[in-house]
């Protein structure tokens, strides 16, 4: 167990942060599963804005990593794609 305060307030800040992080993390999973699960490309389109956007800024925040969210996004692009065809 910590000793000092800085020590117990650094415990403390950092669950509050883990539980953020958890719930953004969360948050992108339901916007990626929700744009590939569309069959329509009118209906995923939004979702996928969405999607790009929190994808961005989560690695800004480096919540995730930035290669992780191009290669989502290049993902759910193709998917994109292919649905138009």
């Amino acid at each position: 167990m910590a000793h000092h305060k800085s020590a117990i307030k650094r415990i403390g800040t950092n669950e509050i942060a883990r539980e953020k992080n958890r719930q953004y993390r969360t948050k992108l999973s339901r916007i990626i599963k929700s744009v590939i699960s569309s069959q329509k490309k009118e209906e995923a389109e939004p979702k996928y804005k969405e999607a790009v956007s929190l994808l961005d800024r989560l690695a800004s925040k480096r919540i995730i990593h930035h290669n992780k969210a191009a290669n989502q996004k290049s993902r759910l692009t193709k998917f994109l794609q292919k649905l138009a065809n």
